[in-house]
């Protein structure tokens, strides 16, 4: 309790920079793993929700998380007898499988902070099951890279590489599909092997057809050995990659100046600051899915403040309005996606992804 006394200022600053306004408390199930190797990830997801959640007069109910669709029962009991108003979390499709179907009609949303399955987005639509996202769909990510490329290198010889697995296919395809509707067309595509040693002849291959600048629709590490052999061979290259981009930094360490369409960590964002700071007062590190956990819960308060003005369920509110959060402003489109693109160019400084300059800079 003392605690919760102490953060209270700290937290009313926060609040007055990320939510605009006092929300409505309300009961929150928060499906989060609680154990095996996603427990670190579930334990992030309740620390931002639980945060301060008493002295805003909100509930967090937790619900274990268990990732596999044998437990699907267990986990639709343990909702029905959380009886929350809006359920946050949701770090795997399995779970959100299991329980959509069984809150049409309810009123009662549930948020992933991490699912991006268009399948299931497809499906929640068809049925009217009250699905929403935190995160971007993979069609973002494409329209985002496809823009950087219109904007700052639209008289570069481009090249497009992908490593053939499902993911890096589509995004590249995805981009150049863009691409062409505006006229340009690279010098150079490829689909590389991933997961080499080294990358010396695909680097060959894009210098002798001329190209400066490279999309890569790869992994990290495949991204880090192109920029090493690169280097080595004396091969100016502007790397450029998707969200894979934005992983563990081994074996090889990415060069400086990579760039990648990602998405910035949360306390970076100046709606953050107010929030991490009392969060890491609490000895909360505010990492990973805490803050957005914590903008889910803000976001499910306001909405309910709006369902109340309306008169309408709490599923229903959460369109209705733009609303103000630790993770920037929230607007759903009629599909119940993020209707802002939250996605950045971002270049790799000194061991961190910072904001990629302005073009020209």
């Amino acid at each position: 309790m003392s605690r919760v006394l102490v953060l209270i200022p700290a937290f009313a600053l926060a609040a007055g920079m990320a939510s605009g306004a006092a929300a409505a408390g309300l009961k929150v199930g928060v499906v989060a793993p609680v154990e095996g190797p996603l427990a670190l990830l579930g334990r992030q997801v309740l620390e931002g929700a639980r945060f301060q959640a008493e002295a805003r007069g909100s509930e967090v109910v937790a619900i274990p998380e268990t990732c596999e669709a044998a437990d699907a029962e267990a986990l639709k009991a343990a909702v029905a007898a959380a009886s929350a108003e809006a359920l946050v979390g949701f770090l795997c499709t399995e779970s959100l499988e299991a329980v959509l179907p069984t809150l049409a009609g309810t009123g009662i949303p549930a948020v992933t902070l991490s699912v991006r399955s268009d399948i299931l987005m497809e499906d929640a639509r068809k049925n009217g099951w009250p699905f929403y996202r935190l995160v971007p769909n993979a069609r973002k990510e494409a329209e985002k890279i496809a823009s950087v490329i219109i904007e700052r290198w639209k008289s570069e010889p481009l090249a497009l590489i992908d490593d053939g697995t499902i993911h890096g296919r589509d995004l590249v395809e995805g981009v150049r599909a863009a691409l062409a509707e505006t006229g340009l067309t690279p010098v150079f595509t490829d689909t590389y092997r991933p997961a080499q040693e080294q990358q010396i002849s695909l680097v060959r291959r894009l210098a002798r057809s001329g190209a400066t600048h490279v999309l890569i629709g790869g992994d990290r590490s495949d991204a880090a050995i192109i920029a090493r052999d690169a280097r080595s061979e004396k091969i100016p290259l502007t790397l450029l990659g998707g969200e894979a981009l934005d992983a563990a930094d081994q074996p090889v360490p990415l060069a400086d100046g990579v760039l990648a369409v990602t998405l910035p960590e949360a306390a970076t964002l100046p709606e953050a600051t107010a929030t991490a700071a009392a969060m890491r007062a609490a000895n909360i590190v505010p990492d990973g899915y805490v803050l957005p956990a914590f903008a889910a819960m803000t976001l499910a308060e306001q909405a309910k403040d709006r369902a109340l003005k309306d008169g309408t369920p709490l599923a229903d509110a959460l369109p209705k309005a733009p609303y103000p959060t630790v993770v920037g402003t929230i607007r759903f489109d009629a599909g119940h996606e993020l209707a802002d693109n939250p996605y950045r160019l971002m270049e790799w400084r000194q061991g961190r992804f910072v904001n990629a300059p302005p073009p020209g800079e």
